[in-house]
């Protein structure tokens, strides 16, 4: 995807009475229900669209936390309970294997002309998905800490480590490293952002054989390990939110962090005025000497279900377009919330985590029929070695014959 391409074009929400959301929508009738993750720019997507709602128009959401366990089931039956899925790189693949989404192609002819060619995702041909958003997970630190501490603000794992190490020391900060370590799909990105800094694969070219038994996978779950260190002792349960709250709470100096989060990071309540004063992003790290960044690039993009009726389908599809209208960018509030591939957007520094991991070359996260299977196996199997129960070597084992069983029954390997 030329998402340095995209990234270089370019929470309040308008109430309006029924009547007149049905009339700005263009939607008669029909029926909008939409699943996705739970962050601020999604819920101002999902506001927009439910600014659709009227006599005639239903429209609810769903936005969790859970979305991925529960997109797949919500889509299967006929009619689908969700008629989109808010989903991303990874989470739009567990769809597509399914046939729960239906090509977008005649409806953007009708309704998507003001739809940029880079929000269009096309897979073997057909639109199948529209970006609204870029992400990607860089550092995010206190600033007035680490100059306590008298370090540089690192710009490779290791020096992440030896900052935490310093400010441990110097009695700054118990647990100053802060991650998305939760077991299940949290675990399994962050190896993902490690195995690819240190320049691995995760399949063997041209196939869907599992490729992170190996010298880069070893080493992405040492450094794993040697970071969880630094974190709560409860690490395995803090995904992206819990992980915030500690930073929130003056509990945290560094972390790899969402670039979606960084504009919402301060606005809660009894946050402290040092922590609000240190606030500071930068771009992703390095790690074992390799140019290419420990993080991936992601979109986020909404779809629509392929078993509801065309009525359901296009007013959907209008209810979503309206919600990632360029007006939405009149709002200075709105613009902050994400990388926005909208007409009109102007970056602000918020975004600037994520134009950085754009610049250095981050890799995008493999959209791949398969990578789902793999990145749930690596969700499940990790756990022991991040507890020092197994070595890395039997982890990685342990990973790849849960991928490979999955695939078999898949189909994806014989």
């Amino acid at each position: 995807m030329r998402l340095l391409k995209i990234l270089a074009t370019g929470t309040a929400i308008v109430t309006l009475g029924a009547d007149a959301a049905m009339a700005a929508c263009g939607i008669s009738s029909g029926r909008v229900s939409i699943v996705g993750n739970e962050f601020p720019a999604i819920r101002q997507v999902g506001a927009g669209a439910m600014a659709c709602a009227g006599d005639s128009v239903d429209v609810k959401t769903n936005l969790t936390a859970d979305h991925q366990k529960i997109n797949v089931a919500g889509m299967s039956a006929y009619p689908a309970e969700y008629t989109s899925a808010i989903i991303a790189n990874s989470s739009i693949v567990a769809l597509m294997n399914e046939d729960l989404i239906r090509p977008l192609d005649d409806l953007v002819a009708r309704h998507g002309t003001r739809l940029k060619e880079n929000q269009l995702i096309t897979i073997n041909e057909q639109v199948m998905a529209v970006a609204f958003m870029a992400n990607a997970q860089h550092l995010t630190y206190r600033a007035d800490v680490l100059e306590a501490a008298g370090v540089d603000v690192p710009t490779t794992y290791e020096e992440m480590l030896a900052a935490a190490m310093k400010i441990r020391e110097m009695g700054l900060m118990e647990n100053p490293v802060g991650g998305a370590y939760k077991a299940g799909w949290n675990l399994a990105q962050e190896f993902n952002n490690m195995f690819i800094g240190y320049g691995g694969a995760h399949f063997k070219d041209g196939t869907a054989e599992p490729n992170i038994n190996s010298e880069a996978g070893v080493k992405a779950l040492e450094m794993m390990k040697a970071l969880s260190e630094y974190m709560n002792p409860d690490f395995l349960t803090h995904d992206s939110n819990a992980t915030n709250a500690e930073f929130r709470a003056g509990n945290v100096a560094i972390m790899n962090m969402w670039g979606s989060r960084s504009a919402a990071m301060l606005d809660a309540d009894g946050i402290p005025q040092a922590v609000q004063d240190g606030f500071a992003i930068a771009g992703p790290m390095t790690v074992g000497g390799g140019d290419i960044p420990a993080s991936t690039l992601w979109w986020d993009g909404w779809t629509v279900a392929k078993n509801i009726s065309d009525e359901d389908a296009e007013a959907t599809f209008l209810a979503l377009m309206n919600a990632i209208d360029p007006s939405i960018l009149s709002d200075e509030e709105v613009g902050k919330l994400a990388v926005w591939l909208i007409d009109g957007y102007q970056p602000t520094d918020a975004a600037k985590g994520v134009f950085a991991a754009a610049e250095m070359g981050t890799t995008p996260y493999p959209m791949l029929p398969y990578m789902g299977l793999l990145h749930t196996a690596l969700g499940t199997e990790l756990t022991d070695f991040m507890q020092g129960k197994e070595s890395a070597e039997q982890a990685l084992t342990d990973v790849e014959a849960a991928y490979v069983a999955a695939a078999k029954e898949k189909g994806f390997l014989q």
